[in-house]
């Protein structure tokens, strides 16, 4: 199994190029089942995730070609997916284990066939996430559902019809599900209390390139005019923001001077305010924005809320960040429970974490050592590179599928701006 070796102590200073958004990609993928005419996708992120998803959609019948970088030059791929003939409306349990957003093919097929079969997923060990806000909106647009043997069994035989859906807590993956699924549906559906998140202005986007008319993306009441049925479409995905905002804080954790390219700061500006607090600084550019530390880091509170709240995704960095910086932070998470599990790990770096049920108490301290360490889910493994990166000594990260599944090339982005990060190949 791979490790990943940091010598710390190296300000990182360079161009770092930023990924297509992995979170973005994976609906966008799945949307290809609402046509049998192709979906092209550019500046795909090349990760374990996609693979995965990629695997699914074809055992769906979705014929898949993958090309090289854009025409543009970026590093991301293009994906073309197209579900000329739905082969099989089952999505099996081997396949959907390894990924959560795999369920994101539950809405698609319900739409397009009149029935599906989806495994309860599964994914980073981080809380429950259920799907029963899925189940609720897909019902109450006409689908029966039976939970049964660990499988959602869905079917609509006369197909969907449009309704409003009050989702009683915001759920990005009930939305992205349910704007696909009412794409298709008769009439008009309305998500109200619906996510906010970029990935979800992409996905309307990307929707609407394919004949779907969406409104209101972005805000919590989104509106969908259901079609008979959509077409091919060219869609470039929106650039990651956790990757974004991940690299930020290792940037000013190191106390270097980092150009960010292909991406923008309006993607992370709950995290940014909040950075600012701490001591960073932004300064846009031409192709994406510059990130440097004034002086010395400052402990600031944060609490993760829904977009365009301080982002979940980016909590266990904002820790690590927060272990070397002067005086004390209050880190409180709200959205998913029993997402602290990289503290311990920190500890092992003389990290002084104090946990107080959703809240966390990390007190600054001079210096971090290196220290052998293991990924416990995929945002906590790169808080823990984060922490090596500004750690005396070499610190080992295990387990590194984990970030495999989130981060593209992270050693190589990281080395090209100075960083002596190594990937050790496993047996």
């Amino acid at each position: 199994m791979d490790k990943i070796r940091i010598r710390g102590g190296q300000p990182l200073r360079g161009r770092l190029p930023i990924s297509g958004a992995k979170n973005a990609a994976l609906p966008l993928m799945t949307a290809a089942l609402l046509s049998d005419e192709p979906l092209t996708l550019t500046n795909l992120p090349h990760l374990v995730d996609i693979s995965t998803l990629a695997t699914l959609l074809a055992q769906h019948g979705v014929e898949i070609a993958l090309n090289g970088a854009d025409s543009d030059g970026a590093q991301g791929r293009v994906i073309e997916l197209t579900a000329r003939r739905i082969r099989s409306t089952t999505a099996p349990y081997d396949l959907v284990r390894k990924m959560r957003a795999s369920v994101l093919v539950l809405g698609p097929l319900v739409a397009r066939e009149g029935h599906a079969k989806v495994s309860l997923p599964g994914g980073c060990a981080i809380g429950t996430r259920p799907v029963d806000l899925h189940i609720m909106g897909l019902e109450q647009l006409g689908a029966e559902i039976e939970v049964t043997e660990g499988y959602i069994n869905a079917r609509a035989p006369n197909g969907l019809q449009g309704a409003r859906i009050v989702f009683p807590k915001v759920s990005v993956g009930a939305t992205e599900n349910l704007m696909m699924a009412a794409s298709l549906a008769r009439g008009e559906t309305v998500l109200v209390n619906a996510a906010r998140e970029p990935e979800i202005v992409d996905l309307a986007a990307c929707l609407t390139a394919m004949g779907a008319e969406i409104e209101g993306a972005g805000t919590d009441t989104i509106r969908i005019q259901g079609r008979e049925r959509l077409h091919r479409a060219t869609h470039r995905i929106v650039a990651d923001r956790i990757e974004t905002g991940t690299y930020v804080m290792a940037a000013a954790a190191t106390g270097g001077e980092v150009e960010l390219v292909g991406t923008s700061l309006h993607l992370i500006e709950a995290a940014a305010d909040s950075l600012r607090g701490a001591g960073v600084e932004f300064e846009p550019t031409a192709d994406g924005f510059k990130v440097r530390r004034s002086g010395d880091l400052i402990g600031v509170d944060v609490m993760t809320e829904p977009y365009p709240g301080f982002p979940t995704d980016l909590q266990a960095q904002m820790m690590g960040l927060m272990t070397v910086a002067k005086g004390a932070s209050m880190i409180t998470e709200t959205i998913f429970e029993n997402r602290f599990m990289h503290v311990p790990e920190l500890a092992r770096m003389g990290a002084n974490v104090t946990i107080h049920g959703a809240s966390a108490l990390v007190r600054g301290v001079p210096k971090l050592t290196g220290a052998p360490v293991m990924a416990t889910d995929l945002r906590a493994s790169v808080s823990l590179v984060i922490a090596g990166l500004v750690a005396q000594g070499e610190t080992v990260l295990n387990r590194v599928y984990h970030l495999d599944r989130g981060y593209e090339r992270l050693e190589e982005k990281l080395a090209g701006c100075g960083a002596d990060i190594t990937r050790l190949k496993g047996d």
